[in-house]
């Protein structure tokens, strides 16, 4: 470290981890795509801290940045030699000056996927005791309890009906529905093991088999699990699913769209997920589709990290999430969570 670095525990020319993106994948990602780099442990500049990385969440968007090929992403595209990012917990072990945060303490920021950060002071989270795991700060709840009190909120007794439920949003959702007064929530999960652990341990009522792996189509069995209809969608998926939450909507139904799934994870997307639509559906039951974004309720990451909060150490809510040991394990962990073999968040311990 430089003489100007508040430094604790850090060795000078050390080294750490981190995953790269090999090459740009064609078709699903594989874990040829990315590699373990050593690389020098950085040293923080002006108004930057160096976080030592404790654990990192592993994301699907992250499939959907590789290439840059998707117009208005949020986040900057990834491309070949890039070194992977999202949301991750750490210590900072090193600071350039006594503002900010310091030595020892514990942050939130969003430069995961190695072992060793310089992180923007501005761009760190203090984590403050508001959740009882510090881990739990790694969750997806933000966008699902959004969408449910601002674009589509629950009014008592709605059945809500959450597509992609067993994956780190969803796994969230269907309990936050029941906390906000839904009477009836449904899931939709890609296996049976899954859906029997949507009902016995996050609370949803019942879970609707996608694909080939059920009798009858989607549409007839999703029909068959919401028999009077669907008053709220809170719609990870797109695609079909999309399409036959239309054909079951109430009058009056308000749909929430916070992820694209089914283009994000096909075999042959880029990220888009065009679907078609009954249109006239949508006239005929006054139904509202809207899709959320982050950037447009800025407040609402402290609202929900409070509930959350509170919500689990009153035993309210549950966190569902998968833990991945070692960095080494960070490439397997990331193409597994893309074949939907993870239920929850998928997080890895560095």
């Amino acid at each position: 470290m430089d003489d100007g670095s508040r430094a604790m525990g850090v060795a000078v020319g050390g080294s750490g981890r981190e995953v790269r993106l090999v090459e740009v994948p064609e078709g699903l990602p594989e874990e040829r795509h990315l590699t373990v780099a050593e690389v020098p442990v950085p040293v923080p500049g002006p108004g930057e801290v160096l976080v030592r990385n404790r654990h990192f969440m592993v994301f699907a968007a992250l499939r959907t940045l590789m290439g840059g090929t998707v117009r208005d992403a949020p986040l900057p595209p990834l491309l070949a030699g890039d070194t992977l990012f999202g949301p991750a917990i750490g210590e900072v072990v090193a600071a350039s000056d006594a503002e900010g945060p310091q030595p020892g303490e514990q942050v939130l920021h969003m430069l995961g996927w190695r072992e060793y950060a310089v992180v923007a002071r501005e761009a760190c989270v203090r984590l403050d005791g508001t959740l009882p795991d510090p881990v739990a700060h790694l969750n997806q709840g933000t966008a699902a309890y959004g969408a449910l009190t601002r674009l589509a909120a629950i009014r008592p007794g709605d059945t809500v009906l959450v597509t992609g439920a067993a994956g780190a949003v969803g796994s969230l959702a269907g309990q936050i529905a029941r906390l906000l007064g839904a009477g009836r929530v449904i899931g939709t999960t890609g296996s049976a093991r899954k859906g029997e652990r949507l009902v016995a341990e996050v609370g949803y009522d019942a879970a609707v088999l996608r694909g080939g792996d059920g009798p009858g189509s989607f549409a007839e069995r999703l029909a068959g699990a919401a028999p009077d209809g669907v008053d709220v969608l809170l719609d990870n998926v797109g695609g079909e699913q999309l399409a036959a939450a239309v054909g079951a909507a109430r009058q009056g139904a308000r749909f929430a769209l916070v992820g694209a799934l089914s283009g994000q994870l096909a075999a042959g997307g880029g990220g888009g997920a065009p679907v078609a639509v009954d249109s006239y559906r949508l006239i005929l039951k006054g139904v509202s589709l809207r899709g959320y974004a982050g950037t447009d309720h800025p407040e609402m990451g402290q609202e929900w990290t409070a509930r959350f909060g509170e919500w689990l150490r009153s035993g309210a809510i549950r966190f569902p999430h998968t833990r991945i040991a070692g960095i080494d394990e960070a490439p397997r962990a990331f193409t597994d969570m893309v074949r939907g073999r993870h239920f929850g968040t998928v997080i890895v311990d560095v």
